[in-house]
């Protein structure tokens, strides 16, 4: 029971909507009418204030750390730590009180690698950094997180993080794929090149600007050019 009570607590955790608040409490918006209509960090930088987005990353970060650390504290196996954590990234991108629409989850994902592997947070920060640089940030992360369980591996770190860097990795891909359920175009081609993008760069548009800069008055689907 103890080791349910830490996983359900990181999904109650993950599941405050620390961006949807920030854009409610410092500009009175709604992040899931506006641009990529994720509930996330980086919504908050370009649609609240670009100021926000540390605090409100650092917390995204604690609600998997308090969990994934409070298991541990416990003499809980590590497996259940990790879980936790996991939990937290769920409840972060399928939170429950805004109808399960959320974020991506990679500031949860952090806090759980820092508290049981950090080097695997290391290595994901140092993706972001990179793929920010070279403005390829959603396929650099995607391959960050496909290569996190080769990297525990090699530094022979705990097989539990592996495992849960494949979990992350389908997490990831499903996410991704359901986009906070946005909906497909009716044309099978241009359906599969909306999945494609989506997997890969983390949007339905070719353009970043057009996707991450829509209208809140926009409820259709953009135009996949």
């Amino acid at each position: 029971m103890l080791d349910l009570g830490f996983i359900l607590l990181g999904y109650l955790l993950g599941s405050i909507p620390t961006a949807y608040l920030a854009g409610r409490l410092l500009r009175g918006v709604d992040l899931r009418h506006w641009g990529s209509r994720t509930v996330s960090g980086t919504a908050v930088y370009y649609h609240v204030a670009r100021w926000a987005l540390f605090p409100v990353g650092l917390f995204d970060v604690l609600k998997a750390v308090i969990p994934t650390l409070g298991a541990l504290s416990f003499a809980r196996p590590r497996g259940v730590a990790v879980a936790a954590g996991l939990a937290a990234v769920l409840g972060h991108n399928w939170p429950v009180w805004l109808g399960f629409h959320g974020g991506r989850g990679i500031g949860p994902f952090l806090g759980m690698l820092a508290v049981t592997f950090p080097a695997g947070a290391l290595w994901l920060l140092g993706a972001l950094a990179i793929g920010r640089l070279l403005r390829a940030t959603a396929i650099i992360a995607l391959l960050a997180i496909a290569g996190l369980p080769a990297l525990v591996w090699l530094a022979g770190g705990p097989p539990e993080v592996a495992l849960g860097g494949l979990a992350m990795l389908g997490i990831t891909v499903i996410k991704r794929l359901e986009a906070n359920r946005e909906p497909l175009p009716q044309d099978p081609v241009e359906r599969r090149q909306v999945l494609w993008r989506r997997l890969w760069l983390d949007r339905d548009t070719a353009s970043w600007e057009a996707w991450m800069f829509r209208h809140p008055g926009d409820r259709r689907r953009m135009p996949a050019g």
